[in-house]
């Protein structure tokens, strides 16, 4: 797969709202102003916004052809060296009919997002790019009152150099609290953060094992089985699958369904360990690994598959970038997980 090109001061980065168009309401704009604020001034970029990102709600809603239209011209512009979606939703997936994947491959740049915007990663990944899970616009760049340095950390040292990533060590805070991001106030109020006691757990395997990423929102994944987007069952060989959850919290029962249809198709024999996210606000914390055990463990008789749980990403906060594609490492007698190489390139070869 083709790594993209790394960040530099005053880069111009694309922003884009391919699935939801809530940065455009009026409600939302000032929350929207934030991040970019943040990636101006923080991280010294210079925003595009492209043309149909501010439309809104409505008419996004209305023309999946024009967001499709914004990531696509997003991509083929020379002068943007990476795009950074605003937001998830629900409803990426009709975006699909208006994707050139060629396109994409033809112009490899930095695209980062998560949640629905996992669409968007296997679309990056038809085309042959790796691309990165991580941070939006409205939600991790315009956090209340400043953006949290275990977030800030990880977009430098994905995103901006092209050393080797290593260790990725868990938060010692994390946060679910939402406050109505509507009421322009709330944006000068700290959500309150809670002390991480759990840390990493290593609910199954031994030793280490290494192998190269894929993943993303599982409720997403659901959606996707069955596209074009798909990938073949050879892919998934030796690869470290990353799943977590969206806001929704979906139910116990609803996750081992989706973990059923995996193993139903082969997955689980063919993967080399699995990496789950923190459950936002821990609910189903304890009733989630009672699942993924159920169906790896006892149904598909993978007592051997390591399984890494509660780390910082997906829905919580703060979180790490993972980059599609490349090498990482669980370690279960240390719990420990590493990433084995740069996530970024100096240059294309």
């Amino acid at each position: 797969m083709i790594k993209p090109v790394k960040l530099k001061r005053a880069d111009k980065v694309a922003i884009v709202s391919l699935s939801w168009g809530g940065a455009g309401d009026k409600e939302f704009r000032h929350r929207y102003e934030i991040g970019k604020k943040r990636l101006e001034e923080v991280f010294g970029l210079k925003v595009v916004e492209m043309p149909n990102s501010l439309k809104g709600s409505k008419y996004l809603s209305e023309h999946p052809e024009a967001r499709a239209e914004d990531m696509m011209n997003a991509f083929k512009d020379k002068e943007i060296k990476a795009i950074f979606s605003n937001i998830g939703g629900d409803d990426t997936l009709r975006l699909l009919p208006y994707i050139d994947f060629n396109l994409i491959k033809n112009n490899p740049k930095i695209f980062m997002g998560y949640s629905d915007t996992t669409v968007n990663h296997f679309m990056c990944y038809k085309a042959g790019i790796i691309s990165y899970y991580g941070p939006s616009i409205l939600a991790e760049f315009a956090e209340n009152v400043e953006m949290h340095d275990y977030t800030k950390k990880w977009i430098e040292r994905v995103l901006f150099t092209s050393e080797k990533i290593g260790q990725v060590e868990g938060s010692k805070h994390w946060t679910s609290e939402f406050l109505p991001w509507e009421n322009k106030d709330n944006s000068k109020i700290k959500r309150e953060l809670n002390i991480e006691k759990r840390r990493y757990e290593i609910l199954q395997g031994k030793g280490k094992v290494r192998g190269k990423l894929i993943g993303g929102c599982i409720e997403v994944l659901d959606w996707l089985r069955g596209t074009e987007l798909w990938p073949d069952l050879k892919e998934w060989e030796d690869k470290i699958l990353f799943l977590e959850t969206s806001e929704e919290k979906p139910t116990p029962d609803y996750i081992r369904g989706c973990l059923r249809a995996f193993n139903a198709l082969g997955i689980f024999d063919k993967i080399n360990g699995l990496i789950i996210g923190k459950p936002q606000d821990e609910k189903y914390y304890e009733e989630y690994k009672e699942q993924y055990l159920k169906v790896i463990r006892d149904e598909a008789k993978r007592r051997d598959l390591p399984i890494m749980y509660n780390m910082n990403f997906g829905h919580t906060s703060p979180m790490c970038i993972l980059a599609y594609g490349v090498e990482v490492e669980i370690d279960c007698d240390k719990k420990e997980f590493r990433i084995n190489e740069a996530g970024v390139s100096d240059k294309y070869e």
